[in-house]
């Protein structure tokens, strides 16, 4: 609900501030007296785009404030999808600078001009030409159709179901593709696998085949060297062996003589060990060292496979060889499984499509059963707004497409004279028979759905006094479930406001000035008699003033 609206130097108006209540609401004015410069500010808290044409004063910013009462709004989630700061009463701020530039504000939290303009959509609904003709629109007319028939959870669980379903559609899609694909690599993969797994690597491997590769590729300068090493060792001439047995004796002879030649006898004691177990030990390689043409060729030949390998798959070690094959194995494994996944994925798609239609058919279900409902309830109404032959033929068309709404194709079919043939609104209503269509049509939905505040601007054009006053009941009745605003040129409709407010202007100091104020009881009849007879009030015209007052 609108409770206040400021507004600083916008088009005609300097200063103004006005407060609203709740109920129905008139606002009148003479013919170029602000009216729609007021809408054009409340418009501009709402997301309307700006531009410097709206300042009055070129050289100062704009500001335009509203204050909305949104307790019953049920907004909480947009405000946290959004980070925006919540409050019930919630304080919309527009500021459009000299140089152009345009800022708005949610509680005092910067927003951008799309999220205000999504909120603004949930706090007032203004009736305009534009709006009547979305009446026109297919998923206008059906989504006031759901709105009578109760469908809102309904089209809730419909819209999770159908975005779950899309996207495992797009799911099995993607994983076909890939199967595809992959079903093209699969013979190539697999090759390349089995060409990795027939060289048996494991971490070590070309370490262990070079080494090897080297000793058997220098045997002869291996066998030549421990040869000369054991004829060092142990030639009894000049032979290590030899001679250090001779220094083990000289060395025992002097331990004889005094205890400080001990450790001395025991290090050569120790060195002759350690030489007796190196000539041991190179006699042993000695005889196990000898040439293997047949070994050295399978070697070389295991080594020239591996660095194939290595070149081939652009790695330069086996451990990272063995990555790429854990990679190959993975895709060949993902291809063997693809069939098992799509065959799930189908199944999942199966299940998921039956409990979506079950929501669809129940929509188209819930839909024919409220048409004749609400078929009868625009007829009568239609009736008494001066259109005693309108009627509708609406029908629920199924279709086989899933839609953000359902599986249905709504045909809504108008004719407003007896013997005139069923035909779109577009095509056969007029724009005065659509504003009645509309308003006929929010009066209903005011009784099924949380409506924000509604404002009709100027929906009583070229309507007559009767049709008018039908028309202001029926606004005031609406009034009852929600904040109502009519701008109006009819007293009719004007005399029928809870409030009623007076757009006029002024003159000061060489410039012309728009202000509105709300109007006490008898300046209410005053009005109304100018907007019956003119500027020369008359006795009958103020009379009937009061007349349409009571």
């Amino acid at each position: 609900m609108l409770i206040n609206l400021s507004i600083k130097n916008y088009a005609l108006i300097d200063s103004l501030n006005v407060t609203f209540t709740s109920g129905f609401t008139t606002i009148t004015g003479e013919t170029g007296a602000g009216k729609s410069i007021l809408l054009g500010g409340l418009s501009l808290v709402l997301g309307k785009r700006a531009d410097m044409s709206s300042l009055k004063d070129k050289a100062n910013r704009c500001i335009i404030e509203a204050v909305f009462d949104i307790k019953n709004y049920n907004l909480e989630s947009f405000f946290e999808k959004y980070d925006l700061e919540y409050d019930p009463n919630t304080i919309i701020r527009r500021e459009i600078h000299p140089g152009g530039k345009s800022r708005a504000f949610v509680n005092d939290s910067p927003l951008t001009l799309d999220i205000l303009t999504k909120l603004g959509k949930r706090l007032i609904d203004i009736h305009s030409q534009h709006q009547t003709l979305q009446l026109t629109e297919h998923d206008y007319q059906l989504k006031m159709l759901d709105a009578f028939a109760d469908n809102t959870k309904l089209l809730d669980s419909y819209t999770r179901k159908l975005h779950t379903y899309k996207t495992s559609v797009r799911e099995l899609d993607e994983l076909t593709e890939f199967q595809k694909n992959a079903n093209k690599e699969y013979d190539y993969n697999t090759f390349l696998l089995d060409e990795l797994d027939a060289v048996f690597l494991e971490d070590g491997l070309q370490e262990n085949l070079e080494e090897t590769y080297q000793q058997l590729n220098n045997v002869e300068l291996i066998l030549e060297n421990l040869s000369k090493g054991n004829y060092l060792l142990n030639d009894e001439n000049r032979g290590i062996i030899s001679m250090l047995s001779e220094l083990k004796q000289v060395s025992a002879q002097l331990s004889a003589t005094g205890n400080k030649f001990e450790d001395l006898r025991e290090r050569i004691d120790s060195v002759f060990i350690e030489i007796k177990d190196i000539a041991e030990e190179m006699q042993t390689l000695q005889e196990s060292v000898e040439p293997d043409p047949a070994k050295l060729e399978e070697i070389s030949n295991r080594l020239k496979v591996l660095y194939d390998l290595q070149r081939k798959h652009d790695v330069s070690s086996v451990s990272e060889l063995l990555e790429v094959k854990e990679n190959i194995a993975a895709k060949v494994g993902a291809t063997q499984n693809l069939e098992e996944e799509i065959e799930t994925k189908r199944n999942l798609l199966l299940k998921l499509k039956k409990d979506l239609d079950e929501d669809a058919n129940l929509l188209t279900s819930k839909r024919a059963d409220a048409i004749p409902e609400i078929k009868e309830k625009l007829e009568i109404s239609l009736h008494s707004l001066g259109l005693p032959n309108a009627t509708f033929k609406i029908e629920i068309i199924p279709t086989e497409d899933y839609k953000s709404n359902g599986r249905d194709t709504l045909s809504f079919l108008f004719s407003a004279n007896k013997g005139s043939d069923y035909n779109t609104l577009k095509k056969v209503a007029s724009g005065g028979e659509l504003s009645r269509i509309m308003l006929v049509i929010k009066s209903i939905l005011a009784r099924y759905e949380q409506l924000p505040t509604l404002m009709f601007d100027e929906i009583d054009s070229g309507v007559s006094g009767e049709i008018s006053n039908r028309m202001g009941d029926i606004m005031h009745d609406m009034s009852k479930y929600m904040q109502v605003f009519s701008i109006t040129h009819l007293p009719q409709i004007a005399s029928k406001g809870d409030h009623h407010f007076k757009v006029f202007k002024t003159d000061k100091d060489h410039s012309t000035l728009t202000q509105v104020r709300e109007l006490l009881a008898d300046e209410r009849v005053f009005e109304l008699a100018e907007m019956l007879g003119g500027k020369n009030l008359s006795d009958s015209a103020l009379a009937h003033a009061r007349e349409l007052l009571n």
